[in-house]
């Protein structure tokens, strides 16, 4: 099965609706200089405290030195980190060592084919990858709920396995199969997509689910729709 990730996660309640709807993963959202869904430390400590052991909860961090990266893992406890913005390989190898168990995930943003040379030197280093469509040189690391060039991510996803590949912007019910089809992602992420004035909205995320849930049961099915749609 596909793997779901509901971003944003702003409380308790979201968390739940959203494992109850049949997520597999959670975002939280710390300090970020762009994007939405940013709460507090405390906020999500908390929130990771109260979720039964088997939630898989990332924290999205955009610091870039193992030092506070660690620090902050410390405080919020989370089961992933996810990496927003570029992190050296030597501060990916500390995190390696200080964080035994616990699992890095590098994000990529897909501004063009230079990105597969990115994901591919960073692959060695994470236990996932997770394409997005922000544009660091801007500071913009996430959030922007457009879609990037899916034709890009799906060379990106051959040229990195077996290293499992999250694809993120612009999702939505309407384009899931879609993306699933061309990238054959390990994972799908989605945020603004299944939010209605910022809120988890029960009714969007059922229908996004049940779209990934249908295209795993019948994999052969094109949906037919544009490859960044």
């Amino acid at each position: 099965m596909t793997r779901i990730k509901i971003c944003c996660i702003s409380s308790l309640e979201e968390a739940l609706l959203a494992l109850r709807s049949g997520a597999t993963a959670l975002g939280l959202v710390s300090e970020m200089p762009t994007g939405p869904g940013v709460i507090d430390e405390g906020a999500i400590a908390q929130i990771v405290a109260q979720l039964p052991p088997s939630a898989d909860t990332f924290l999205l961090t955009s610091a870039t030195d193992a030092p506070s990266i660690i620090a902050q893992w410390r405080r919020c406890r989370p089961s992933t980190l996810q990496l927003v913005d570029a992190v050296p390989f030597g501060d990916l190898k500390t995190l390696r060592e200080a964080l035994d168990g616990v699992k890095i995930v590098q994000v990529i943003h897909v501004v063009g084919p230079e990105s597969i040379e990115e994901a591919v030197n960073v692959a060695p280093w994470v236990d996932a990858i997770l394409l997005d469509s922000g544009n660091p040189a801007l500071r913009e690391l996430g959030g922007t709920g457009r879609a990037h060039d899916w034709s890009i991510s799906a060379r990106l996803r051959q040229a990195v396995d077996p290293v499992p590949v999250y694809l993120a912007g612009g999702l939505k019910a309407s384009n899931a199969a879609a993306a699933m089809v061309q990238v054959k992602p390990y994972g799908l992420d989605i945020c603004s997509g299944v939010r209605t004035d910022g809120k988890l909205d029960a009714d969007k995320l059922t229908a996004f689910i049940g779209a990934v849930r249908r295209q795993d049961a019948d994999p052969e099915v094109d949906p037919g729709a544009p490859s960044s749609a």
